[in-house]
């Protein structure tokens, strides 16, 4: 029988929950080729470093990179060190470059393995005395180290360039000198303040019709040096009219969590590609799904995510920049990392009655690889909250 569990509701009541039993997600073998989806992958903290864990990072390195083999033997691709692995949340830049080294590496001894790495400036303390000098060196660093070391870039948004910007012209001057120097196109990354304050006003404006005409202008003369675009807004209708608009050649990466179904289908003309956080939670929902598409099959592509929504709009609820929790609890329950501890502290960003709804979309969404586990799992994060 499946296991039952008493969970924490919101109005401070316990109610039981009986797995539903149903059979999980298994995708076919073999590459996607109608769209690239990208999983921003989460980060497996070391639970028992001697560290003081609001301070310092330290990684379980074996079980980091093994995660990342789960993700490509499903036939997606890698984002790494991205906003999803704590970068500006606790995960430092000596961190990250270690991290994108050895990816990098482990990527070479995978068949097909694809993997992109952010480039950031968080090597920077944003302040009244940081230039625009300063943003294009830190930047210029980061990018020169991925691609010394064999890798993609992913050029993110960057706090200092928003806390030292006085308008547009100053992220056009700063985009432009990087792009120049790239050796081969890549994905710059948009991230809306909703998953990270410091980033309000990016592109130089708080109206984002000015601001996105700010980015559409940078792609077009930079065309030849940009992949595609990913956009993390949450606004299906911005991505949609932005992806129109785009040279012939540079892609859309749908970074909305809250309706990705609708923009990696498409409209006949044009479809989205992914580079998401959830796809990091619902990996083999996500690669049965492009499978699906790969068939022409957009019935089954929708019959499959369709529940994953309403899991993925819980786990990116607001405060929208602690869906990480979310992404490393599911990981726990799923086995592959055997602790619930994270990088900062952060396992405590989200209530147990959080957790909890979680753990029930999940079931409902055949995203538990082995019910009985998960429901142990949960009784020890029930048990620290004191919930018998």
């Amino acid at each position: 029988m499946p296991p039952t569990l008493r969970l924490p509701r919101a109005d401070g009541t316990l109610a039981s929950y009986t797995l539903s039993g149903r059979a999980a997600i298994t995708p076919p073998t073999g590459p996607i080729t109608s769209r690239i989806g990208m999983a921003a992958v989460h980060v497996v903290a070391d639970p028992v470093a001697a560290i003081n864990p609001t301070l310092d990072v330290a990684l379980d390195w074996d079980a980091t990179l093994r995660y990342r083999h789960y993700v490509w033997s499903l036939g997606l691709a890698v984002a790494e060190a991205m906003d999803t692995s704590q970068r500006g949340m606790g995960f430092d830049w000596p961190t990250a470059r270690e991290l994108i080294r050895r990816s990098v590496a482990e990527a070479r001894t995978v068949r097909g393995a694809v993997l992109a790495s952010g480039a950031g400036t968080d090597q920077l303390a944003p302040g009244a005395s940081v230039t625009l000098a300063d943003v294009e060196a830190a930047y210029e660093e980061q990018c020169s180290f991925i691609e010394g070391a064999g890798g993609r870039i992913i050029l993110m948004a960057s706090r200092a360039l928003a806390a030292c910007a006085r308008g547009p012209e100053d992220y056009e001057k700063v985009y432009a000198r990087i792009l120049a120097q790239v050796s081969e196109p890549v994905i710059i990354h948009w991230l809306g303040d909703m998953f990270d304050p410091a980033l309000a006003g990016y592109w130089g404006s708080l109206d984002l019709d000015r601001a996105t005409e700010t980015l559409l202008g940078i792609v077009h003369e930079y065309a030849a040096r940009i992949d595609g675009v990913k956009i993390s807004l949450l606004d299906q209708r911005r991505e949609i009219a932005m992806r129109a608009r785009f040279p012939k050649g540079v892609r859309m990466y749908t970074g909305d969590d809250f309706d990705y179904p609708t923009t990696i289908r498409g409209d006949g003309q044009r479809a989205s590609d992914a580079l998401l956080g959830i796809f990091d939670v619902i990996a083999p929902a996500a690669s049965a799904a492009l499978h699906a598409l790969d068939a022409g099959d957009v019935a089954r592509f929708e019959a499959i995510l369709a529940p994953t929504l309403t899991l993925s709009r819980h786990v990116f609820g607001a405060p929208t920049r602690f869906y990480k929790t979310g992404v490393v609890f599911a990981a726990y329950l799923n086995g592959h990392q055997a602790h619930f501890r994270m990088v900062g502290g952060l396992e405590s960003a989200r209530s147990v009655v959080h957790v909890s709804e979680q753990l029930v979309l999940m079931d409902r969404a055949g995203l538990l690889r082995n019910p009985d586990l998960a429901a142990e799992r949960m009784r020890r994060v029930l048990a620290l909250a004191g919930v018998d």
